[in-house]
């Protein structure tokens, strides 16, 4: 089973533009969600510091913006796999230095949460069923069943960032944090049962304490990405993420 951690750690922003979302006065962009050539040229030739900051704010904006305000299903399905056709160092470029507690921020940890359950659907629907036996409440607000398939956990990464621009933005932010919640409690089971039976195991078998912080580790950097998204959600319903 692959369990690797979501990195959420931060990559270098060095580039300068207002916006960084190709920008069109039309109802349907010719380039619905597509990064702006510019940007991406620009990327490493470095920018002071406020540009940068000016920059990422403006393009998660400006983003979020054009979604909203079209009902064009293809601009949801480029914004939904903008990270699959530009590449997520692209998107790192962009946002990964903002605080959790930002637009861009808080951008940056839901599609790296889509991209990590896509990749480890078939882990990550264990690992629920693991941490969430029974249905809950955090099956309800995750839009989760109690024992999804891969395929349900494809569809929920999906749902939860297409929620993000076409829904309420705060809903979205509170299903995430329910399913990384979800997660990092059966990541946290696993390693239970891991150091349970190395204290059983013969000498000479792979070491499961290893194994055991591993998942461990991982569990607390979703935890913490959790209340990433709580916070998030509390400080958009005050109109406070910007």
């Amino acid at each position: 089973m692959s369990t690797n951690a979501v990195h959420y750690g931060s990559g270098s922003i060095v580039s300068s533009r207002a916006n960084g979302f190709t920008p069109t006065g039309s109802p349907r962009p010719s380039r619905p969600g597509q990064i702006d050539p510019g940007l991406v040229e620009g990327i490493a030739g470095g920018a002071d510091p406020s540009e940068v900051s000016e920059m990422s704010h403006a393009s998660a904006a400006a983003l979020l913006d054009r979604v909203h305000h079209t009902a064009d299903p293809e601009v949801v399905a480029r914004v939904l796999t903008l990270v699959d056709r530009e590449g997520v160092d692209v998107i790192a470029e962009l946002w990964s230095r903002s605080e959790p507690d930002s637009l861009p921020g808080i951008l940056w940890r839901l599609y790296l949460l889509r991209s990590w359950m896509r990749q480890h659907d078939a882990s990550i629907a264990r690992l629920w069923r693991v941490g969430e036996p029974v249905a809950t409440a955090a099956s309800a607000i995750a839009g989760v069943d109690a024992a999804p398939t891969e395929d349900d956990i494809a569809r929920t990464a999906d749902s939860i960032l297409a929620g993000a621009f076409t829904g309420d933005f705060a809903v979205a932010l509170e299903r995430a944090a329910a399913f990384t919640d979800v997660v990092a409690l059966g990541l946290r089971v696993e390693a239970k049962r891991l150091s349970s039976s190395s204290s059983v195991a013969a000498a000479g078998v792979q070491r499961q304490p290893d194994k055991a912080a591993r998942l461990l580790h991982t569990a607390s950097n979703l935890m913490v990405t959790a209340r990433d998204f709580r916070h998030g959600a509390s400080l958009w319903r005050r109109g406070k993420l910007d």
